[in-house]
């Protein structure tokens, strides 16, 4: 009975770890499209912007929800953005529930007042949420391409200059730029967040737009053509990733993406744990949700090559590696036991090599991206070997809530959007402390985590009466990105 139990186990195991292994497979392909790319943007037809007949109209979308600590900002910004007046509108999206719609509305009224033509559109429910708040803004929209900010992005004066310039290729649907980060050096937690999202936006964007494989609009920092939305069937609330769904059907009718590295724009990071896991929450499970709405559209497409199928089942299986991760950490004390207690069972750590393998291709490609925007050198090579592994090992203590979000997505429960909370913070004078957007209570996983780490640190101990040490320091990683994750979450109230 213990050894069918066992048997059974290292199976999990072992699908777990290749999974795992196939996913960091195609990251290494995609570091090869990455290096490889010659950027081609000098040969792209382009309106010409100095001729007023090829000056499109551009409709600015900002979907806002209780942002009273950054709406403000945002609009001095969006107001400053340099195109033609009477080529531009501006949409703000307002389903605010606070009293920060009194004081939108008397910025928006002074901006009107100095002949910006922007609108204060309110609805009386948040059916949709985001995305029944930006189809009901494209019915009135005047402009034949949307762009669309987040409240907490900045793009610089000459962002629509730069990006509405490629539509002149009428195959392209979506232009999409690079986020920056206004608050990377803020805390561990918020260089964590930045590392892991340039590696999105330079690894993983650029090796599959270079190739023609499918994006993702990241729901914001990006401009739609008006057809291409409504020829894929507009905005649809049915899954947390809106803009995800919408990408998809937009690639499978044949729509093209932009995707432009060089130009980036900025946006706040969540500085406290409980906006993070609640950011973590709504990607992971809609990334899952999208796998479960979309897969079988991916695969039985005719139009698309069977490499681009490959990459896109794995994109939209994103989300799912935390649970490949989490079911390999919670086996790996057992396959510890297993292993020193049935001797023929010594193959098992052969198994575990495929882990080991996947960490050194992620720690190839993620360098590669991280010297890319912070600089090569053997300084900057340290400084990454210590980020790498910190972001290893927080990124495996979220797994428990990411797990719980996947499979979630995967089976189907409905969940409402959960904005994730603004801080208007970009340095360490400024403080997140009162913001009253944040959850007072604690994370229901909080306890497990613990627990977690506490197992994990029972995983170290078990190495010495075994005296066998090849898990120690994945254990150790465990131990402390658990712990680092429950510490941080008793700490910022998560």
């Amino acid at each position: 009975m213990v050894l069918a139990i066992s048997y059974i186990l290292i199976a999990i195991y072992t699908i777990a770890l290749l999974l795992i292994f196939f996913y960091s497979l195609a990251q290494l392909n995609l570091l090869v499209n990455y290096l490889s790319h010659k950027r081609k943007d000098n040969e792209a037809p382009k309106f010409n912007l100095l001729d007023p007949r090829e000056i499109p109209y551009v409709t600015i979308q900002l979907p806002i929800y209780n942002e009273e600590y950054v709406v403000e900002r945002l609009l001095d910004n969006i107001s400053g953005i340099e195109y033609p007046k009477n080529k531009l509108e501006i949409q703000v999206l307002d389903d605010s529930t606070d009293e920060s719609v009194t004081e939108t509305a008397k910025q928006i009224a002074e901006l009107r007042a100095k002949g910006l033509d922007i609108q204060h559109i309110r609805r009386e429910n948040r059916q949709g949420f985001k995305a029944g708040a930006l189809k009901e803004g494209l019915k009135i929209a005047k402009g034949e391409f949307i762009a669309i900010f987040d409240a907490d992005f900045l793009p610089a004066s000459d962002w629509l200059k730069k990006t509405v310039i490629y539509f002149k290729d009428p195959e392209i649907g979506v232009v999409q730029t690079r986020w920056g980060h206004l608050n990377r050096d803020y805390s561990l937690l918020t260089k964590i967040q930045a590392f892991a999202l340039d590696a999105h936006f330079t690894l993983e964007q650029v090796g599959r737009n270079s190739k023609g494989h499918f994006i993702n609009f990241n729901g914001t920092a990006g401009i739609w053509r008006k057809e291409c939305i409504i020829d894929a069937g507009n905005w649809e609330g049915d899954t947390l990733t809106e803009d995800l769904d919408l990408s998809y059907r937009a690639q499978l009718k044949n729509w093209k993406f932009k995707y432009l590295e060089d130009v980036e724009t900025p946006a706040e990071l969540p500085v406290v744990i409980s906006a993070a896991r609640s950011q973590q929450f709504r990607w992971n499970k809609g990334g899952a949700e999208n796998f479960r709405k979309t897969v079988t559209s991916v695969l039985t497409a005719k139009n698309i090559p069977f490499k681009t199928k490959l990459h896109g089942v794995l994109h939209l299986l994103n989300s799912s590696m935390f649970l490949c991760v989490f079911i390999v950490a919670l086996l790996s004390i057992p396959m510890l036991y297993i292993k020193n207690t049935f001797g023929h069972m010594d193959w098992i750590f052969e198994v575990t090599s495929f882990f080991i393998v996947s960490t050194i291709i992620l720690f190839i490609c993620y360098w590669f991206t991280y010297k890319n925007i912070q600089g090569s050198g053997l300084d900057n090579f340290i400084d990454y070997i210590k980020m790498f592994f910190t972001f290893f090992s927080v990124a495996m203590g979220f797994s428990l809530h990411n797990s719980v979000a996947v499979l979630e997505g995967h089976m189907g429960k409905r969940s409402e959007f959960v904005r994730t909370p603004k801080f208007n913070i970009k340095n360490l004078a400024d403080s997140w402390k009162g913001n009253k957007y944040l959850r007072e209570k604690l994370s229901p996983n909080t306890l497990l985590e613990a627990l977690l780490a506490f197992y994990f640190l029972f995983g170290m101990y078990s190495a010495i009466p075994l005296n066998d040490y090849g898990l120690f320091p994945f254990h150790l990683m465990l131990f402390l990105g658990f712990g680092f994750v429950f510490f941080k979450s008793l700490t910022s109230k998560a």
